[in-house]
């Protein structure tokens, strides 16, 4: 039986007994569903009296100008487009709860990272991270095992993924064309990835 977001929160609380921070990794590929599962499992911690806030990867995609330069623009969302000394930087800095750190978010209808755009408080206890690769085994992403105290990967299917990724793309203005490029050439293929080098996770989710 697939476990419902308030199931997940209880075994999340149920996990970290008497800590007072606990990281939670939501990692998958695009589309898979990522932020919203945080938004929501933040919200039934909430509800069960916890304080929570979700901490996204996205903020640390390098700037369109660095990728530009890179040549690396039309790969933006691989594995190879992120700062991810900085993430890994901010992740330990909020492993700490030696007070507040500011964290980056993105704005994709602008399609760059807004720094300083979240707080996470020294006294939220529940720390939740999404992102594509923070399950990833290779190099640099591989820094990141044992940061974590729990683990969930979200993987539908593919053809499910497509479509979402699809209407992903069409809702931001891109003709059916330049959507079915980013979709194929991009998105897919980092999910390929995603899935063949994967971490164990603590919960896989497919749906």
């Amino acid at each position: 039986m697939t476990p419902t977001t308030n199931d997940i929160a209880r075994t999340i609380i149920d996990r970290a007994g008497d800590r007072n921070r606990f990281l939670v990794a939501i990692a998958g590929p695009p589309g898979a569903g990522k932020s919203t599962l945080a938004d929501e499992l933040s919200a039934a911690l909430k509800m069960l009296g916890q304080s929570a806030e979700v901490l996204p990867m996205d903020g640390f995609h390098m700037d369109d100008g660095v990728l530009r330069a890179k040549g690396l623009l039309a790969r933006k969302g691989a594995p190879e487009t992120f700062d991810v000394r900085g993430f890994l930087d901010i992740i330990r800095a909020v492993k700490t709860t030696e007070g507040e750190v500011l964290v980056p978010v993105f704005d994709r209808s602008r399609e760059l990272a807004v720094a300083a755009a979240r707080i996470i408080d020294a006294s939220t206890r529940f720390v939740l991270t999404e992102g594509n690769y923070l399950l990833l085994d290779r190099n640099p992403w591989s820094a990141l095992e044992g940061e974590f105290d729990y683990s969930i990967l979200i993987s539908p299917p593919v053809a499910t993924l497509e479509e979402r990724l699809m209407d992903r793309w069409r809702g931001y203005g891109f003709s059916e064309e330049a959507a079915r490029a980013k979709t194929e050439e991009n998105d897919l293929k980092n999910g390929a990835l995603i899935r063949e080098h994967c971490r164990k996770a603590d919960v896989i989710l497919t749906d």
